[in-house]
């Protein structure tokens, strides 16, 4: 596919994602002094998402409209909107582009209206944080990219505290996925694997301190930590959105600092509100943002944890 051209350093937009007009001459936006107050922000989200959940089955589309408008310019939620690159007015016309456009479906994690809004306005925060990272905007740039390292070294050396699975590139991969499903249905996660097995140094390090983390606190037998889906192109972003699954955009997953791991799949094994309090608490210390998008979680590491990741992956891997 075609990915829109971009100057070095430009973020990518949707089509339909309008982007903050600067007047010509000024230079790069610049943030505000004092960083938002992020958890006012999402119980901001979580106060909004009731009202939404109320109106939207019954309500019309102008109500839902004015519903968001309002909400949108308070000050704990226009605080964040306002320092992401689309700025308050892109991100609200965005959002409600999204809902107007919203169609369920089996692959989306956005089962209904609520969800939608939650996942986009708490992966703003990822994009407030990584607004001025490069973006990898072809699959070609995620596989020759020097800043990604192959997870399937570091597997086949075992130095890897987690599992995750590749998308079949053969329809006789398919078929023999489809085979073992059928065989083994519960044996792993209901998911399509990961694009690309390349992850930041940085991520790595977050895995495998969370996989050691999980695998002291859950019940004996429970398998490892699972991840769905870790750095994406723009060009795969654009894919998933065609297919139908909420993918957004600007996306963390396209920086290279996003990542799903499996959470439904644990609840067989009685472990998957351990997993959850782990992934909340690193959010609670300020090293992640963590999205609740149902069978998967969506993360985000933040940039104040980057340096010690870094160190983390260097002394783990001895560099």
């Amino acid at each position: 596919m075609r990915v829109p051209s971009r100057s070095p350093g430009q973020q990518p937009t949707s089509p339909t994602a309008p982007a903050r007009r600067r007047p010509s001459g000024t230079g790069p936006r610049r943030l505000p002094a004092a960083a938002p107050d992020l958890a006012a922000y999402r119980t901001a989200v979580a106060e909004l998402l009731v009202e939404v959940g109320a109106l939207a089955d019954a309500a019309s589309t102008r109500a839902r409209q004015v519903l968001i408008d309002e909400r949108l310019r308070e000050p704990a939620l226009a605080a964040v909107l306002d320092a992401t690159p689309q700025g308050l007015i892109g991100a609200r016309e965005t959002l409600l582009l999204e809902i107007a456009r919203y169609q369920p479906n089996e692959r989306t994690s956005a089962r209904d209206l609520t969800a939608l809004v939650r996942i986009y306005l708490l992966s703003r925060i990822d994009v407030l944080w990584w607004q001025d990272a490069p973006t990898f905007l072809t699959d070609e740039q995620v596989n020759g990219s020097a800043d990604l390292v192959d997870l399937e070294w570091l597997r086949r050396r075992d130095l890897l505290r987690f599992r995750y699975q590749e998308q079949p590139a053969t329809m006789l991969g398919r078929a023999a996925r489809g085979l073992r499903r059928r065989l083994r249905p519960d044996s792993t996660p209901h998911t399509a694997g990961v694009l690309f097995r390349r992850a930041r140094r940085e991520v790595v390090a977050l895995l495998n301190e969370i996989g050691r983390e999980f695998a002291a606190a859950a019940p004996p037998a429970t398998p490892p930590l699972w991840v769905t889906s870790l750095v994406r192109s723009a060009e795969h972003q654009y894919r998933l959105r065609r297919l139908g699954y909420a993918a957004m955009l600007p996306s963390g997953h396209c920086l290279g600092y996003s990542l799903d791991v499996e959470l439904a799949w644990y609840e067989r094994f009685g472990a998957r509100e351990t997993l959850a309090g782990l992934l909340l608490a690193r959010q609670e210390a300020g090293e992640l943002n963590v999205i609740d998008e149902g069978q998967a979680w969506h993360l985000c590491l933040a940039p104040a944890a980057r340096r010690r990741l870094r160190q983390a992956y260097e002394a783990e891997m001895g560099i």
